[in-house]
């Protein structure tokens, strides 16, 4: 097996950037298509390789990545989950990762940050918790301390 099928089959032939599937008999060339591609710039971090479409590959040399929350969550103020995720990566602890309106709303965050970390930072175990307070629901993401 290539380089490219070992990181493929380990990330369920999904984008670690926009999380959509990706499709293994895309040419590696078409901007669907396969790439391997590390979550940092930084050629010194000693970060794995990572699945990504080969467009969110090439989009990310250009531009910060920015992981998306759905259109269907209701979340106000959501935090930037890279920058989130490199905190928990670096000091552990908890995070707060956005607002909601109603505890269903902050209970289908919740369930997806967790679904979505597990892929984002899949070494990077995370639990999500919900706190009322001044009548909205606070998101927030915890892991042990690193």
């Amino acid at each position: 097996m290539t380089l490219l099928d070992d990181v493929a089959e380990r990330d369920g032939w999904r984008c670690w950037v926009c999380d959509e599937p990706v499709d293994p008999d895309m040419s590696v060339n078409d901007p669907r298509g396969p790439s391997v591609d590390s979550r940092t710039a930084d050629r010194k971090a000693k970060v794995a390789e990572r699945l990504a479409h080969r467009g969110c590959n090439t989009r990310k040399g250009a531009v910060k990545v920015v992981i998306a929350w759905p259109d269907r969550l209701y979340v106000v103020e959501p935090a930037p989950l890279i920058t989130v995720a490199g905190r928990l990566e670096r000091k552990g602890g908890r995070e707060m990762v956005g607002r909601c309106p109603t505890r269903k709303d902050a209970q289908e965050a919740a369930d997806w940050l967790v679904d979505r970390f597990s892929r984002l930072v899949p070494e990077l175990p995370v639990t999500a918790a919900i706190e009322a307070g001044g009548g909205q629901f606070l998101v927030i993401l915890t892991t042990g301390r690193r």
